[in-house]
């Protein structure tokens, strides 16, 4: 207070100051009922597979239809498919699932130009923050399927490395498809990264590389066959941590 016992007065320009504050302040609600709404919304999904790619892949695009088959055998062998819901290898993969036996979900977002919500998704949650979809890919999916893509894709591609090297998830399958593509990436993490221990020779097991659809299938089953899709108890503790 003043001198006088009076409140200072506030003037107009000070209230515009400092309301770019006070809405940040507020925005933790609104991403807090994002993480809700997504959980309550996706809970029931599970075993799930995450697939990425790009969003510039047209339907004639050989990838396209790589990506539909796979997803349609992931559908077929019990697994929800998760895309980011938008066009090019989201929608093959969201179009997979939909044909066939098990739920075809898209975790869509808005962006100033390539996002639009493809057509085929029995399950649809709309993000406005990427960090909170970002979560929702890793915290619901027993595998991730990675078909060739741009930034986007190798964002996806190395918090899921991160996340499983740090054990701030569970392990889980990391599959990058059609070789041709990722070998300039893998030799580079070879012959440089693991050359100058910025990562472990180990942590390249983290990684494998498949080309055919029926045995992207099989190494997911393969890496679950001692133990249930279900994450472990000490497992859900960490990933309420991601």
């Amino acid at each position: 207070m003043s001198a006088a016992g009076k409140l200072p007065k506030i003037t107009d320009a000070e209230l515009i100051a400092h309301e770019p504050s006070a809405r940040e302040s507020w925005r933790v609600f609104e991403i807090m009922s994002e993480f809700v709404e997504s959980t309550e919304r996706l809970k029931d999904i599970s075993p799930a597979v995450s697939i990425f790619g790009s969003a510039r892949t047209q339907p004639d695009n050989p990838y396209y239809a790589l990506t539909e088959e796979i997803a349609r055998r992931l559908s077929d062998a019990g697994f929800s498919v998760i895309s980011g819901g938008g066009p090019g290898i989201m929608e093959a993969a969201n179009k997979g699932a939909f044909y066939g036996k098990s739920p075809s979900v898209g975790l869509n977002i808005q962006l100033p130009h390539e996002q639009h919500n493809n057509a085929f998704q029995d399950v649809s949650q709309t993000f406005h923050h990427f960090f909170a979809r970002k979560v929702m890919f890793v915290k619901f999916a027993s595998a991730y399927v990675v078909m060739p893509g741009g930034f986007g894709t190798m964002d996806e591609l190395m918090e899921a490395l991160t996340l499983v090297q740090t054990g701030k998830t569970r392990r889980i399958p990391i599959i990058l498809v059609h070789s041709p593509f990722w070998q300039g990436m893998l030799d580079w993490f070879r012959n440089v990264m693991v050359t100058e221990g910025m990562i472990a020779q180990a942590d390249m097991e983290l990684i494998q590389v498949i080309d055919e659809p029926k045995k992207v299938v099989e190494a997911i089953f393969k890496h679950y066959e001692t133990r249930g899709f279900e994450p472990s108890a000490q497992e859900r503790e960490i990933q309420l941590n991601l």
